[in-house]
């Protein structure tokens, strides 16, 4: 299945503890339909110091589901993404606007 959702994507948090927050991807893994989006789904991670780290209580940002996770466009607003070919290639394209994502 094609991806409708990419690295440096800017999403909108549609579910969970940060509903409503907007962030860029900033890893997917789509065997496990999971996203990494920066500042979103914080959780406190602690680490050894080490010689060339600092220890202590960490933020890292965890996975979040791909089904919590909705595109914004150009205009700034969730929208869903859909698929079309042009010039014999298969772009994503935004279902409000109907524009291409990623030229």
């Amino acid at each position: 299945m094609a991806a409708k959702l990419k690295k440096g994507d800017k999403v909108l948090v549609l579910a969970g503890k940060d509903k409503g927050k907007e962030g860029t991807i900033a890893s997917v893994n789509p065997s496990a339909g999971k996203a990494v989006v920066d500042g979103v789904n914080m959780a406190i991670r602690h680490t050894r110091q080490s010689q060339t780290a600092q220890g202590g209580r960490l933020p890292k940002a965890m996975p979040i589901d791909l089904s919590n996770l909705a595109l914004l466009d150009k205009n700034g607003k969730p929208t869903r993404v859909g698929f079309k070919v042009e010039d014999g290639k298969k772009v994503r394209i935004a279902k409000t606007t109907g524009d291409v994502i990623d030229a």
